[in-house]
């Protein structure tokens, strides 16, 4: 299924032999998938859909609106932290939340802190970060009904565009995801 998105690599970076997993489940919020998605592969990159879901998911437009479904590359427990390179976490409401109480979810999200490698979530997405305790201390933003979560565990909550802090990189809204692609593929890039 092709998509029409206006988001493409910054110029000049290359993630060429790099895997990006985006891990979602029903409910993610279309752009925030689709608009990574040909960022990585407009720089090179592969991304691999990790899913709790066996076959394929649902995304929505916002809560309500169904939109397309997306085929899964891996089920969630198959693969860890160590089969990619980088992780990003989109948002829409129901995926996030789903994904926030998911054990295995949460144990593959960890693994990326435990091996140091680049995180990026947009929206709701920055949820699970705070069950996997990796918001303390951070700099970070999100969809502002997430301010209160992420300050009470500890962030330093901020409202701009796009905010990196060591190698997590946050945004708030759909509005962001070019600054969000951009900062997150340079992240990957310069991690040679």
């Amino acid at each position: 299924m092709t998509h029409h998105t206006e988001s493409v690599a910054p110029e000049g970076v290359s993630i060429d032999g790099k895997t990006i997993a985006l891990l979602v489940t029903d409910g993610v919020e279309l752009l925030e998938l689709t608009e990574p998605l040909a960022a990585i592969r407009g720089a090179g990159g592969t991304p691999k859909i990790v899913s709790p879901k066996k076959s394929s998911l649902q995304a929505m437009k916002g809560d309500w609106e169904h939109a397309d479904h997306f085929d899964v590359d891996h089920q969630l427990g198959t693969v860890s932290a160590s089969d990619f390179d980088a992780l990003v976490l989109p948002g829409g409401t129901l995926n996030a939340d789903s994904l926030r109480i998911d054990e295995k979810a949460q144990e593959f999200v960890s693994g990326f802190f435990s091996e140091s490698k680049p995180v990026a979530a947009i929206c709701h997405g920055p949820w699970i970060l705070t069950e996997v305790g990796q918001v303390s201390g951070r700099r970070m933003t999100s969809y502002a009904a997430l301010r209160t979560d992420l300050s009470n565990a500890g962030a330093q909550w901020v409202d701009e565009e796009v905010v990196v802090d060591g190698g997590v990189v946050t945004s708030r809204t759909p509005k962001d995801l070019d600054a969000f692609n951009r900062v997150f593929l340079e992240l990957v890039a310069a991690r040679a």
